[in-house]
């Protein structure tokens, strides 16, 4: 990592026509590291200036900016303020630009819908008072288990509006996972669909609805969105039509002034055992930090299109209508299988509306590749100026790809990491900084980020945990009914500091990389390092497509590598073991060297593609899974199962090797 070149650098022009660059002369800052420095140093100053930059709309105006008395981890953001994100997100530019597009909506069969702001508020008027009539009023709440289509955004925006507490849920998930947050969460209406379509098919979604809602007395209505257009035949007496929310005849609804820290979302997000975490997030914020990474970060401009591959369900699907609504863009949406018809299908999209800026996951990536050329897009997406990537680290091989076929090494990776419980970004990139493959710019300004090593010093140079020394404006508010497990998870290790979960390391340029969860890490013989680098080196000139190394105990080394990879379409299964262990070896090192490299049909992942690192090691070494809610594939965990009840870990029919 030290001895690479940048591989992009902004032009002159493009760094001072970005959003941060202006805002940070205006705060009187020369480059990014002081503005980084001077918003660590006066974290108040910083996040009044930056609430001013966005325009941020008040009912009540806040006198005091935060309020640090009941102690750090709780820290209150403008207490005496009152406010509605709503008001931000749309009313503002419904007012100003009443015919800007506010969102588009494309499915997987092609067919497109579009709302400009006025039409977007309109919807959200008339769903709110949909939603007033059958008992939706400030601090119920609300699940939404829809597929990304414009009826979630307005369904969000209405619980926004009303002082609800939206619920978003994965579209995949299945009626435990779902029942199981609807109940923590006392939701006393779930909205969700007939069916969502997938590679051509339609996946009902009513059903699992129906069974999930079974058993939770205090689910009072289930509204029905018809996506599909199919008869699911699961009838049940809370039903409650979405068209008949969607009516002009009844009064408007007032937008409710909420306090701050009133809840706007419970986001879950898994845990590695027991239950899933209910993070809490309010009004003042993950709407603004959505905003500030948006606008400071990746450069989103008022009437630029930003799409997102995702799913409401992940904290990615409101950042990204809140991110480009609240700074007056426009929010795309795909539904439906990214690679289907052809993979090809992403480019397409982005092309066929307008797209300026595109994430995209490294996982996403890595599968498109894999098509070769096919996958390249038949001509250059026109308006296209920012690529970026959230969700797990890269690997060398797919940025590039990445920043090659897609960006015709020109655009720009803005490499954006954070997390459900972070409401927005910790790391991001930027239009004034060089990048490398993989790399962040550095922590975004507001984020008093640093590298820790054990003794709680911190380092550049070597892997380290990825600490918050400061609160910042987006940070969730706690867990839902669980204030202790909040500050044992993130605030227990060293007083007033956020420990993140991620392993960090800085280079000598000063830019940043994400090694995976520090709970991944792999330890041998003392020496430490990240699943990540394990992997790159992995799929270095082998014909492995996807690779997840995990450590297990060894009696001299006290951990050693094992590695599970998938193999390449078409390629020799048993040439990969031992091709695999050399290229670790050449690549880090003797005492990497795998004990074991094992092929299996498909890595155990998260629905939105991260690879279950811990779950791959714990059902390998017969260990408790911990939480499975957000598995895709249960069925993937079968072929390591067996790996487990064979009699030896040495090499073995093409299936294992290293040693």
């Amino acid at each position: 990592m030290t001895a690479s070149a940048p591989v992009w650098s902004p032009t002159a022009e493009q760094a001072r026509a970005s959003r941060l660059w202006r805002f940070m002369h205006e705060l009187g800052c020369t480059g990014y590291p002081e503005l980084c420095q001077k918003a660590a140093q006066n974290p108040a100053w910083f996040w009044d200036s930056l609430v001013k930059e966005l325009g941020i709309v008040w009912s009540t105006p806040y006198g005091q900016v935060m309020d640090t008395s009941p102690g750090v981890p709780l820290t209150k953001w403008f207490p005496d303020g009152r406010l509605n994100a709503y008001e931000s997100a749309v009313v503002r530019h419904r007012r100003s630009d009443p015919e800007r597009l506010a969102i588009i909506a494309e499915t997987e069969a092609g067919t497109s819908r579009q709302l400009t702001y006025a039409q977007l508020d309109q919807a959200v008027e008339r769903i709110a008072a949909g939603l007033r009539e059958i008992g939706v009023r400030r601090g119920v709440a609300v699940g939404l288990y829809l597929p990304l289509v414009i009826e979630n955004a307005v369904a969000l925006l209405a619980c926004t509006k009303l002082g609800a507490v939206a619920v978003p849920l994965f579209s995949g998930f299945g009626a435990d996972a779902i029942r199981q947050r609807l109940s923590d969460a006392q939701a006393r209406v779930l909205i969700t669909a007939d069916a969502a379509v997938r590679r051509g098919r339609p996946v009902a979604m009513k059903p699992i609805a129906v069974e999930a809602a079974a058993g939770l007395p205090h689910l009072e209505r289930l509204v029905v969105v018809r996506c599909a257009g199919i008869d699911t035949d699961t009838p049940d007496s809370r039903e409650v039509a979405w068209e008949d929310l969607d009516q002009a005849r009844r009064p408007p609804v007032p937008t409710e002034a909420m306090r701050p820290d009133e809840p706007l979302l419970l986001l879950y997000t898994s845990g590695t055992t027991g239950r899933p975490k209910g993070t809490v997030h309010g009004h003042a914020g993950l709407p603004i930090k959505a905003a500030q990474d948006w606008a400071l970060g990746m450069d989103v401009r008022p009437g630029e299109r930003v799409m997102w591959v995702t799913d409401m369900g992940w904290v990615m699907g409101p950042l990204l209508v809140y991110g480009s609504l609240m700074l007056g863009g426009t929010a795309v949406f795909y539904d439906g299988a990214p690679d289907h018809p052809d993979p090809r299908r992403v480019w397409a999209v982005a092309d066929r509306h307008g797209v300026t800026h595109l994430g995209i996951s490294p996982t996403l990536t890595r599968v498109l590749m894999a098509s070769g050329d096919r996958a390249a897009p038949e001509r250059p997406v026109a308006r296209l100026r920012v690529l970026a990537s959230t969700g797990e680290p890269w690997t060398p091989e797919a940025w590039t790809w990445l920043f090659k076929t897609v960006g015709r090494e020109q655009l720009p990776i803005m490499n954006y990491s954070g997390g459900t419980e972070c409401g927005g970004g910790l790391l991001a990139g930027n239009f004034l900084t060089p990048s490398k493959p993989g790399s962040f710019a550095g922590p975004i300004p507001g984020i008093d980020a640093a590298v820790f090593n054990d003794r709680g010093q911190s380092v550049q140079g070597e892997v380290g945990e990825l600490v918050i020394r400061q609160p910042y404006l987006g940070m969730t508010l706690g867990f839902w009914k669980d204030p202790e497990r909040y500050l044992e998870t993130y605030w227990s290790r060293w007083p007033d500091i956020w420990v993140h979960g991620d392993w960090a390391m800085v280079d000598d340029d000063g830019l940043w990389y994400i090694l995976g969860r520090s709970d991944d890490t792999i330890k041998v013989a003392g020496k430490r390092v990240g699943p990540a680098e394990v992997e790159a080196a992995a799929l270095d000139g082998t014909a492995a497509a996807e690779a997840a190394a995990v450590g297990v105990p060894d009696p001299i080394k006290g951990q050693s590598v094992v590695v599970f990879a998938v193999a390449r379409e078409g390629a020799d299964p048993a040439s990969i073991p031992s091709a695999v262990s050399r290229s670790i070896e050449r690549m880090m090192g003797k005492p990497f060297k795998p004990a074991a490299v094992h092929v299996i049909p498909r890595l155990p992942k998260t629905r939105n593609g991260k690879i279950l690192r811990r779950v791959i090691r714990n059902v390998f070494l017969g260990d408790p899974p911990g939480d499975l809610s957000s598995l895709d594939d249960l069925a993937s965990l079968e072929p390591i199962r067996k790996l487990r009840s064979a009699d030896s870990p040495s090499p073995s029919g093409g299936e294992q090797g290293g040693g």
